[in-house]
């Protein structure tokens, strides 16, 4: 029970250093995260691969969204910053732990996503200064539809 309580709260920290702290030496706080996870939490073994794949393919998910205008970005560039990109490993990091819940049934990984990505997404938009190139009642509401089918792939693939 104290380890998926200490990956939540691992990810919380995480989430508040990259979002907060962007393309500085927060990322360390974030790399450390990472770095914790596998020492006590899990192991490169074990969720290696799966950190890896999770943050390719969000890197590329949100860098379409950005070359579509979805995301604006004070950062130049394709692709997402780097920030982002660990955000999408610390996310990784909670699918066969904290939110493991969610992976049966697959409704409960496409609720959370419908709910929890667009309001990530929202409080990192008004945290970190993303802008959403087509407004927020638009933007939020696109993007239910997308990680609710996005977060039940994530748990297919953590299986």
């Amino acid at each position: 029970m104290l380890k998926p309580l200490a990956n939540a709260a691992l990810f919380q920290c995480g989430w508040f250093a990259c979002v907060l702290g962007g393309d500085s030496a927060w990322l360390l706080v974030g790399l450390a995260v990472l770095v914790i996870h596998m020492l006590w939490i899990s192991s490169w073994a074990e969720d290696g691969a799966l950190i890896v794949g999770v943050m390719l393919a969000g890197t590329l998910l949100d860098s379409a969204l950005r070359a579509l205008g979805v995301f604006q970005f004070s950062e130049p560039g394709p692709l997402i910053p780097f920030w982002l990109m660990l955000l999408w490993a610390l996310l990784a990091t909670t699918l066969r732990h904290c939110l493991a819940w969610t992976a049966r049934p697959w409704w409960r990984a496409a609720l959370l996503g419908a709910v929890g990505g667009p309001l990530s997404y929202y409080a990192g938009s008004q945290l970190a200064g993303v802008q959403f190139g087509y407004g927020l009642t638009p933007t939020l509401a696109g993007l239910a539809p997308l990680w609710a089918l996005l977060f039940v792939g994530l748990q297919r693939l953590a299986r």
